[in-house]
């Protein structure tokens, strides 16, 4: 029997439960925005609410918040007309095809998921389940477009693999080679954004202190000011990566420069090595205004008007729906679902 082919097609998303920093813009967003840009694939970008409920969220700050993941998304290079934007709720056929994904895993593949663990930690009875079970529908975020790439940080990877072995499982279950084993997109400098307060912690929408962080929204004032007092070491910058090892905040600091500029930790080296953060840090503080102040203040203009967000959002679930309802229909004859 032939391979089947599939359309190049990238699917990704973000949870709306937070304000999109530093780490979602150089871990994601960019690299969304070229891979729009590139037009190699077909591109469908979500903000993904219902993950976003597997730990309780205040109504009223759910809907703020993905108003303005949309924002963000949009201000950083993102199409609505090149590319697919929406939100995960508006289409069905998420959840309908995580139930069926559901009863294709396995209680003991779920259990692994070190986000799981990390998550629910020492009280696992009172979390919710789905909390447990959410990389079932992350599996269907992503097979019901069937989507050949997916660009995560390594964070998510396992969570990928898991997609990956539920797309081969039930394709061996029901003797159909249906959806398409979907490759992981990680590269560039700056995957993983850590905090410029502790270089071994990620930089997290949830550090309680906000100097850990650049939020999309912060202006150019504070962008620099946070770069500027950005924890770091009393050494010297080397000249090459193996001078990097042991110094977490040094390598955060020349990772976030490399992504920025776009080129690599070693062109960067090449060009500061030798340099005190003294020096380092206003040069930093100046490129990151420059890339990042722009986004922050189309933000600022997109959210001053939310129905026309919501608007972009609604026909982007449209179109999603059109891509999305077929697959999700061709699933249900493969499992010998009767549909009207």
């Amino acid at each position: 029997m032939p391979t089947p082919s599939f359309v190049p097609r990238v699917f990704s998303g973000i949870q709306p439960s937070g304000g999109l920093t530093l780490g979602n813009y150089l871990g994601a967003l960019k690299r969304f925005v070229q891979m729009q840009d590139e037009g190699r694939f077909e591109t469908i970008y979500c903000l993904v609410d219902q993950h976003a409920i597997t730990v309780w969220q205040d109504p009223a700050t759910l809907t703020r918040n993905t108003r303005e993941a949309a924002a963000g998304f949009i201000a950083a290079g993102i199409d609505p007309e090149r590319s697919i934007l929406f939100n995960q709720s508006q289409v069905a056929a998420h959840a309908q095809l995580g139930w069926l994904f559901m009863c294709v895993a396995r209680m003991g593949w779920m259990g692994r998921m070190t986000q799981w663990k990390d998550k629910a930690g020492k009280n696992a009875e009172a979390a919710s389940l789905g909390l447990f079970a959410y990389p079932a529908l992350m599996a269907a975020d992503i097979l019901v477009y069937h989507a050949t790439h997916v660009p995560v940080g390594e964070d998510q990877k396992q969570h990928l693999e898991l997609t990956r072995d539920i797309a081969i499982k039930f394709n061996t279950d029901f003797g159909a080679d249906f959806f398409p084993v979907t490759e992981p997109v990680i590269e560039g400098a700056a995957t993983r954004v850590m905090s410029l307060r502790d270089g071994s912690k990620k930089m997290s929408k949830s550090d309680p202190s906000d100097q850990s962080r650049i939020n999309l929204t912060d202006d150019a004032d504070a962008i620099a000011g946070k770069i500027r007092k950005a924890r770091t070491d009393p050494d010297a910058l080397p000249s090459e990566v193996a001078g990097l090892e042991g110094r977490p905040e040094a390598r955060n600091l020349v990772n976030i420069a490399a992504a920025l500029s776009d080129r690599t930790v070693e062109q960067v080296l090449a060009e500061v090595g030798g340099q005190q953060f003294s020096t380092f840090k206003p040069w930093l503080a100046d490129l990151a205004v420059a890339k990042l102040s722009p986004i922050s203040a189309r933000m600022t203009e997109l959210m001053a008007d939310p129905a026309e967000i919501d608007r972009i959002l609604a026909r982007g679930a449209e179109r999603a729906r059109a891509v999305a309802e077929p697959v999700l229909a061709r699933t249900y004859d493969i499992v010998g679902m009767i549909r009207s």
